[in-house]
């Protein structure tokens, strides 16, 4: 017999004889309506449990990790207010059950077996995967949440504050909520969980508002690891900036009460607080768990004589409440409902095709507030004396500086977060200025943690913000990608496009740098993000089209909800000439506010026929450079710069080479996982124009003179093109 089926006869058989575990009397102020209500709550989640397992078992369901031993969360949940966002963890499902008691015309059971069973009609989902959450309820989904979700629920509380000072137009959390974020004793240890726990309070430590409640699940184990006795409360007893609560998830009034007196702290002070709730696990991890494998027998009979559902109904009728009979009643009436529309659950359709699989990976577009531009009051006043300059080319870095702030000015809801972007302007000095234009509260100086950045930024566009997060280099990208793949990428796909996740990320990198070394400065590989579905990756060679494309970024994050990583090649910033010193080539005026490049589209610099050279950030003024070699030997050559580099702009790509006699691909990137091997693989099924490549060395890049080494060069983009067209004389 299974340990799901023990524990349901347990509880029969001790309601039933009065044999019930020892506990404290019932205290606090939990209303008796309301403690009925949160029984009510446990005995469904542990319906869902078994019934799960049922389901499973006959080819059904697909998900058997159980909330059975954390029904304590029900009381978590009727202590919030439901518009408190509520980042849960995966054995919340009481919290959300509780909830929905709280939000009229919600049908709770049948949602979370629709859920179980893969339905289309799951509401969250749409079948794509079994996930707490609901748009109804302000619970944005989460997957297998080991600690990932706890950076944006930091973002999401900071917003807060902001939102009242500055609201954005899809704000959508009230001025006095909360934020609730849940979390396991195992993911505790997690290097996200600690990131997060910290950044929260070192925000809150410098007086910056940071309504977030934290409330870790101590369950004593994770999977088959346990966790040392104490550890919990002596890891988060005495940090900075955060109070520390704690409850007995198995007594409901105890669990109310410290989470009633937390959620005020939290709301009134608009500090952090951690709750910590003891609670026991029940059936083991998941369902093809085995508990007994590594737990002793005793053990795990000692945690399901502890049964939350159990002191439940001795609380229940100590207070006079409920009696066991009662009790009884609700328990085996909550089963058979359950099995009952399960059995109707499982009859709705699935997902069957890769198209309707992917249909929620782009998210809607939503209505937008028109956008007039800056006004010529606001210009003035932000940019000073910047306005004259702007009759003159400039560099790169300076370019997209005046960019962000016409968008800034434009945009009330654009906040931009990153490590010393604000009182310093950056470390290449491309955000000069803009803090003191537009305050550190929409400029922030994050601590150096490139997870807290991404969770904020994450975070913010939960409430209506259209964040620019900064990281630094593209290789630091690396320390938290997890962030856009695990959590930004997913998120409309497991919501079936009901939570969104707009956002343009700034990221300074590639190679070319001189006197710098890989792979942290010089990295020249983004292979982690063309790999993620529904990314826009987009890549700048010059200081004009950087503006253009950073507009056109903007515009998909605030029109179109998409997540826009805008990789801006740091060797390029300072860039002022291009063939030779002083000629002042590769400067360009300022454009218009009013003008972009459309996302998928290429451009094109020159008309030649002999060679079309397909590139993007560096590989572009390299190739312009080879270029007028070309052209000197002979060989009309035109350079097609990408612009966009996820998804490949294929139609617009393949439009441009129209005419050419060759194709020569020049990527900065390595030779294995690069950019080319899409290309060439693209040439190949749609073109037939003939085709080859140039790119970098499979190689981590060197410091000193040989930083460039095993990159292209423009004597190799020549040689290459020669080989391809045919020496001309």
């Amino acid at each position: 017999m299974d340990r799901a089926q023990i524990v349901h006869e347990n509880f029969l058989r001790r309601v039933e004889s009065g044999d019930l575990p020892e506990g404290i009397e019932p205290a606090g102020p939990l209303d008796g309506v309301t403690a009925v209500a949160i029984f009510q709550s446990g005995c469904l989640t542990r319906a869902l449990d078994r019934t799960s397992r049922a389901m499973q078992s006959k080819g059904q369901g697909f998900y058997t990790i159980g909330s059975s031993g954390h029904e304590g969360m029900a009381a978590v949940a009727a202590a919030l207010r439901p518009t408190d966002m509520a980042f849960l963890h995966y054995r919340d499902a009481a919290f959300q059950i509780q909830r929905a008691a709280q939000v009229p015309g919600q049908t709770i059971t049948w949602d979370m077996l629709l859920s179980f069973a893969c339905s289309v009609d799951d509401p969250i989902s749409g079948g794509r995967h079994k996930v707490l959450g609901s748009k109804a309820l302000t619970i944005p989904p989460q997957t297998s949440t080991i600690a990932s979700h706890l950076p944006k629920a930091v973002g999401a509380a900071y917003s807060i504050g902001l939102a009242k000072r500055q609201p954005p137009e899809h704000k959508q959390l009230p001025d006095d909520a909360i934020v609730m974020c849940s979390f396991g004793d195992a993911s505790a240890n997690h290097s996200t969980a600690q990131g997060a726990i910290n950044t929260s309070g070192w925000t809150a430590y410098q007086n910056i508002p940071m309504p977030l409640l934290w409330v870790c699940e101590d369950n004593g184990i994770g999977i088959s690891t346990k966790t040392p006795t104490g550890w919990i409360a002596a890891n988060f007893q005495a940090r900075p900036g955060i109070k520390y609560f704690h409850c007995d998830g198995t007594d409901m009034y105890d669990t109310f009460r410290v989470a009633q007196e937390a959620a005020d702290y939290v709301r009134a002070r608009r500090k952090p607080a951690i709750l910590h709730i003891r609670t026991i696990r029940l059936y083991g991890h998941a369902g093809a768990d085995v508990p007994t494998t590594y737990l002793s027998k005793t053990e795990v009979e000692a945690e399901e004589a502890n049964d939350p559902l159990l002191h439940s109904v001795r609380l229940l009728e100590a207070a006079g409440t409920l009696d066991r009979a009662a009790a009884l009643a609700i328990y085996n009436q909550t089963g058979d409902r359950v099995e009952r529309i399960a059995a109707e659950a499982c009859t709705r359709s699935r997902l069957d095709n890769a198209a309707d699989v992917m249909a929620s990976i782009i998210p809607p577009k939503r209505d937008c507030a028109p956008s007039n531009g800056p006004s010529a009051e606001g210009r003035a006043a932000a940019f000073g004396g910047d306005l004259k300059a702007m009759d003159q080319p400039q560099i790169m870095s300076r370019l997209i500086n005046w960019t962000l702030t016409d968008l800034m000015l434009t945009h009330g809801e654009i906040a931009m977060m990153g490590e010393d972007i604000g009182k310093k302007g950056g470390v290449y000095g491309v955000t000069q200025k803009l803090a003191a234009r537009f305050g550190r509260a929409r400029v922030i100086d994050t601590l150096l943690d490139e997870q807290s950045i991404l969770g904020l930024g994450l975070g913010m566009a939960q409430n209506g913000f259209l964040p620019i997060p900064e990281i630094q280099f593209l290789a630091y990208y690396h320390n938290a990608e997890d962030q856009i793949r695990g959590e930004g990428a997913t998120l409309p796909f497991f919501s079936n496009g009901q939570y969104t996740n707009p956002m343009v990320l700034r990221i300074a990198g590639l190679g070319y740098q001189k006197g710098f070394g890989g792979h942290f400065h010089n990295d020249n590989s983004f292979a982690a993000i063309r790999d993620v579905p529904g990314i826009i990756l987009a890549c700048p060679s010059n200081g004009a089209d950087a503006a253009r494309m950073l507009r056109e970024a903007v515009r998909l994050a605030r029109e179109e909800q998409r997540l826009v990583i805008f990789l801006e090649p740091i060797a390029l910033y300072p860039m002022r000439d291009l063939h030779e010193q002083g000629d002042g080539l590769w400067m360009k005026h300022y454009p218009d506010p009013s003008e972009r490049i459309a996302f998928g589209k290429v451009t094109t610099h020159g008309g030649g026929q002999d060679l079309a050279i397909v590139t993007y950030g560096n590989g572009t003024y390299l190739s312009m450079q080879a270029q007028k070699r070309l052209k000197a030997a002979g060989i009309a050559a035109r350079v097609i710069d990408l612009n966009w580099l996820s998804p490949l702009p294929e139609t617009s790509l393949l439009e441009a080479v129209k005419g050419c006699m060759n194709v020569l691909i020049v990527d900065e990137t390595r030779k294995t996982g690069g950019l080319a091997e899409a290309l060439m693989a693209l040439f190949t099924e749609k073109s037939a124009i003939p085709h080859a490549r140039l790119v970098a060395q499979d190689s981590f890049i060197p410091t000193g003179p040989a930083y460039a080494t095993t990159m292209p060069s423009v004597d190799g983009i020549v040689q290459a093109g020669r080989n391809l067209v045919g020496e001309k004389s």
